[in-house]
């Protein structure tokens, strides 16, 4: 670490120094100071040791960071191995010797750079094999009511959501048991931003070299794994073997779920590298084909999804066509314009389909008149999969929709029902305005609080989205 290093070199001066001096003491004192660097040379160096977290030892120095990205080695690692492109547009741009750390060799795979990085730190072991599937549920099913699919779109969540929820809102506290559906190793576990501490953690379990889960709000940890829970909102990496349906922890209402596969690469995401800032997003699987019986079934019943593919979908991009995801021209794609990660969405637009009722053609919008609004269509059409460069500028009426039931009534988005279909209001909550300027660029328009008629074509506000 840079402090430790500087504080050798003072040490050193000081020592040259002294041995110009024709003093009775200096050989005492040259003495004195040899062990000094000696005993401080064996204080700072970190240890680690097999199955556990390695953390950087505190300096009265602040520590080597990554601007607003991350803080210290350990922190670092961590972050770029989740989010590889936002440090590679960082260090392309600055001269940082954490970059040498976090980014060994930027042309490698991810599968690849992570089996390295462990090889080469030696406090973890190998990944082993690629293809496997579990027996065991993410979570206790039975104090469970519901599963949420993939690809739902809510408030700052612009584009389809990458994970899953596992849900029962009538629980009053932690005590819904959160299990490892595999055998494999905890490299990860983040204090979530914001959450009380001893409370919400996001845990990475590596089942093999390619395929790994992902936890987020995993309310209290089990007392084995709070030892290695890290302090304040930062990050531990290491190597925790865990085992087939071991408990993890607890849930009370909500925790998020997702599977990532390095070995899929989602073919809807037409322009991956815009992905780079959460780079397994384009790795997510069909979460069912990774569970044998009668775990499978189970989870499936739990779902609220009935329609193919059950799991949920979050790529729809169509090359040449108006459906997908789109980001605000010149905002480095999913990452957004914010260094800091707050409201990364707002470049974000969606035009794609609900993830309960994909007959309904969805608006995402990152940045509706300041704000991060979902809205259904007025008539439903047209479709945008069949929206070209050759159709023009197209005026869609924005209103807002509900889920009902099967009998008619309004979904609680808590009960678990199946079969949930969408009602459109009839009241137009604004008008948006696209249209295809080429196969992989946009040009679109938001006009809150106006109708069809009182929209006649775009203005000097009109900004341009690209994929």
């Amino acid at each position: 670490m840079q402090s430790h290093r500087y504080r050798k070199v003072i040490i050193a001066q000081k020592y040259t120094k002294l041995c110009s001096m024709n003093s009775p003491n200096k050989y005492f004192i040259i003495g004195l100071l040899i062990f000094v660097v000696v005993f401080v040379s064996s204080c700072v160096l970190p240890r680690s040791e097999k199955g556990t977290i390695e953390t950087t030892p505190t300096s009265p120095s602040a520590p080597p960071q990554l601007d607003t990205l991350c803080t210290g080695e350990e922190e670092c690692v961590s972050f770029c191995l989740n989010n590889r492109g936002q440090c590679e547009e960082y260090c392309k741009e600055n001269n940082n010797e954490l970059c040498l750390l976090v980014l060994p060799d930027s042309e490698k795979s991810e599968t690849e750079i992570k089996t390295e990085q462990k090889r080469e730190s030696g406090k973890n072991q190998e990944c082993e094999g690629t293809k496997t599937k579990f027996d065991f549920a993410p979570v206790n099913l039975d104090k469970t009511r519901v599963f949420l699919p993939l690809g739902l779109m809510v408030g700052g969540h612009v584009t389809p959501i990458d994970h899953h929820y596992f849900q029962n809102f009538e629980n009053k506290k932690f005590d819904i048991e959160i299990y490892s559906p595999g055998k494999g190793h905890i490299t990860s576990i983040q204090h979530m931003p914001g959450a009380k501490e001893g409370e919400d953690y996001r845990i990475i379990i590596e089942h093999t070299c390619t395929i790994s889960s992902i936890y987020i709000h995993v309310g209290l940890l089990t007392e084995r794994l709070q030892k290695y829970a890290p302090e304040g909102m930062n990050t531990n990496s290491g190597n925790i073997p865990v085992e087939a349906g071991e408990l993890l922890g607890y849930y009370k209402t909500n925790v998020d779920y997702n599977l990532v596969d390095t070995e899929i690469v989602l073919p809807g995401f037409i322009v991956p590298e815009h992905y780079k800032a959460e780079s397994w997003k384009i790795h997510i699987p069909n979460t069912y084909d990774y569970f044998n019986e009668p775990v499978r079934s189970k989870i499936i019943e739990k779902s609220l999804r009935t329609v193919e593919p059950l799991a949920g979908k979050i790529d729809y991009d169509i090359d040449g066509k108006l459906v997908g995801n789109w980001f605000l021209e010149g905002t480095d794609g999913y990452a957004g314009e914010s260094t800091s990660l707050e409201r990364y969405w707002l470049g974000h637009l969606s035009i794609v389909y609900d993830a309960y009722d994909p007959t309904q053609i969805v608006f995402s919008i990152g940045n509706y008149d300041g704000d991060s609004r979902q809205f259904a269509v007025k008539g439903n059409a047209p479709d945008p999969a069949m929206i070209s460069v050759e159709d023009g500028m197209i005026k869609y009426e924005l209103v807002g929709y509900e889920y009902i039931t099967s009998d008619g009534t309004s979904w609680d988005r808590r009960s678990a029902v199946k079969g949930l279909k969408t009602k459109s209001y009839d009241f137009v909550e604004g008008v948006v305005l696209v249209q295809m300027i080429s196969d992989r660029k946009i040009k679109f328009e938001a006009f809150p609080r106006k109708t069809a008629l009182q929209v006649n074509g775009f203005t000097s506000k009109a900004e341009i989205y690209e994929r």
